[in-house]
């Protein structure tokens, strides 16, 4: 159970594995997720449900390598197990035809934004893709993005694929030319911050996903707290999707620096270990680094 069946490098420190779980490929919707514990005694970290094959019981992580665990779990190879993946878990995506939704992703977000975009496609909306990248070898996803989109537009900061520029500045010319009832922008804090503020003078509701603060995905731990319309809400069990001109973005990104420090502790661990004494020369420059 919890197999990896297959493994995919998307770029640098982005892979995709498709994870043996029948049940919850069946039960999965737009919008939920599942904790991950790579092996027993680890870490527990939510992970989105980027797709799922009920058929054959699978579904789909994609996973960024920002800390240990994440690179613990981007290094399991077909036939290994992940120790436990519960789910799904989660609010599912409120689902309606409005006519028009722009579905904007950020980086890595188009994995957690392809499902809710596939299924605003499916519900008769007609789908604005906008996907944005640091570089054109962080674009990830873009096949599946554009399958569901009936206008499609990739950036890059850089200008080395696609539009050069950022997705808001797509996403604002798109919101001159089209009547747009509905936004849904998943990626970095700040540029869902700046989406928000982009439509909120328009007056068009926007949709926004504040997994990355979410920890344990019960609620009981209040790492998820966030402030939504000056009011304390847990992520994992009130969302993980929240009205974006509700959200205090700035308490928000706060909050996700709050454990950098452990974090890196964590890292240096697991370079000693894995490495030895290259490790622990790597884990001392990074601890004079940080004191510098």
């Amino acid at each position: 159970m919890n197999a990896v069946r297959n493994r995919r490098q998307l770029a640098d420190n982005i892979v995709q594995l498709e994870v043996e779980a029948p049940r919850i490929a069946r039960r999965r919707k737009p919008g939920q997720f599942v904790i991950v514990r790579v092996r027993d005694g680890g870490e527990r970290i939510p992970l989105t449900i980027a797709d799922a094959d009920a058929s054959v019981g699978t579904i789909t992580l994609v996973v960024q390598v920002v800390g240990k665990t994440t690179g613990l779990l981007a290094e399991l190879d077909v036939g290994e197990a992940i120790a436990d993946v519960a789910g799904p878990l989660g609010r599912p995506t409120h689902i309606e035809n409005v006519g028009t939704v722009a579905a904007v992703a950020g980086g890595i977000g188009v994995a957690p934004l392809f499902p809710i975009a596939q299924a605003l496609k499916e519900a008769g909306n007609r789908v604005l893709g906008v996907l944005g990248a640091r570089s054109a070898s962080l674009v990830v996803w873009e096949d599946r993005l554009r399958s569901v989109s009936d206008r499609f537009i990739v950036t890059t900061d850089d200008g080395s694929y696609g539009r050069p520029g950022r997705v808001t500045e797509a996403l604002s010319d798109l919101l001159m030319e089209e009547k747009v009832g509905q936004v849904v922008a998943i990626g970095p804090p700040i540029m869902m911050k700046a989406v928000a503020e982009l439509t909120r003078p328009l007056g068009i509701p926007t949709l926004v996903s504040l997994n990355p603060i979410m920890v344990d995905g019960t609620g009981m731990c209040g790492g998820c707290r966030g402030l939504v319309g000056g009011q304390n809400r847990f992520v994992c069990v009130d969302g993980p999707e929240f009205d974006g001109h509700q959200v205090d973005f700035d308490n928000m990104m706060a909050r996700l620096s709050a454990y950098r420090e452990y974090e890196a502790v964590s890292l240096q661990a697991a370079a000693a270990h894995r490495f030895g004494e290259e490790g622990c020369r790597l884990a001392e420059e990074a601890r004079r680094a940080r004191e510098q």
